[in-house]
């Protein structure tokens, strides 16, 4: 029962994030958030734990799709954070850690929400692992060279702490996580990890992230409240990245690759690590990382939604999937 409520409140996230957000908004208004700072940790291990458990590293060393794969990591990594951090820069230039929350939206490619929508939109969900997995260890070794980099001048950048904090957050997590999917299949089995353990696992990671938002809202509640049109103002850029993003990687989908590979690149690519970039943001930063939050808690609002919309216009604009092959002696 508590497994089939967790994977229902994963598929309502465009609603469970909004509603905690006014929950932990609420919160902060009324209470001391202060302490809440203790509990950041834990969520962040929450949150990224259990997602590294599903993720099938092996699925790398398998060939057969380099050319989607190149070209969505040179999108993810030369394109995608300049395009963040150029519309944060010009959008919220007066406010430095709302743009450092915008190129960690930006830096942290691919998630398991790649699987899922290449899975609904029926694209290829073998390239769409590869991404995932590639994706994930590039941004998490990238971003404090990207961080340091771009952000360098505007914040207060610990390149070693940043690294460090990436290491427990993302290393430290995938190497337990790998841990125990390697002891729950040796003891259940290949199947029924896939079938019965799998799935229960992304709904624990979706308690994380909300308990993460529900902080960060709660930390910046007094704020919020003396300027209330902040959050609005925080959607513009977040718009018009995900916007771009989603035009450019249909473009390079539909001149160069197949339809399964296609729907892999634009998920690929514009489906981003929105934990990871959270769980940085609160643990590598400070008290002010809990502005940079904010921008990736009002990321994953857009990033759900327009990833939904982009499911029912897939056949649109690549043309339904190839029907499957007859079997062979069929007449």
């Amino acid at each position: 029962m508590l497994w089939n409520i967790l994977a229902r409140i994963g598929g309502l996230l465009v609603w469970a994030i909004p509603a905690m957000m006014a929950l932990g908004f609420a919160a902060g208004l009324v209470m001391d958030a202060a302490p809440l700072k203790g509990l950041i940790v834990p969520f962040t291990f929450l949150m990224v734990y259990p997602m590294m458990v599903t993720l099938r590293v092996r699925k790398v060393f398998e060939g057969g799709d380099g050319k989607v794969q190149w070209v969505s990591q040179a999108i993810n990594f030369g394109l995608i954070p300049f395009l963040a951090f150029g519309a944060g820069r010009l959008f919220l230039a007066d406010h430095p850690y709302r743009v450092l929350g915008l190129l960690l939206a930006g830096l942290v490619p691919t998630s398991g929400m790649t699987i899922s929508w290449t899975g609904f939109a029926r694209g290829n969900l073998e390239a769409a692992v590869k991404m995932t997995v590639i994706g994930l260890t590039l941004g998490s070794l990238a971003t404090p060279f990207y961080v340091k980099t771009l952000m360098g001048a505007h914040v207060e950048v610990d390149l070693a702490g940043v690294a460090s904090q990436i290491a427990l957050i993302v290393f430290l997590p995938m190497a337990a996580g790998y841990a125990t999917q390697q002891a729950l299949v040796r003891r259940y089995g290949r199947q029924v990890f896939q079938s019965v353990w799998a799935p229960r696992f992304p709904g624990l990671s979706t308690l994380g992230v909300l308990g993460i938002v529900f902080i960060a809202l709660a930390l910046k509640a007094k704020d919020i409240a003396a300027s209330p049109g902040m959050l609005a103002t925080l959607l513009v850029p977040l718009v018009i990245v995900y916007g771009a993003n989603f035009c450019l990687s249909t473009l390079v989908g539909k001149a160069f690759f197949s339809r399964g590979d296609a729907v892999a690149l634009v998920y690929g690519t514009v489906m981003r690590n929105l934990s990871i970039a959270l769980a940085v943001a609160m643990n590598a930063f400070g008290p002010a990382g809990s502005e940079a939050a904010l921008v990736i808690a009002m990321a994953y609002i857009v990033q759900v939604q327009s990833a939904a919309w982009y499911v029912k216009l897939t056949d649109r604009i690549f043309g339904p999937p190839a029907p499957p092959a007859a079997p062979s002696g069929a007449s």
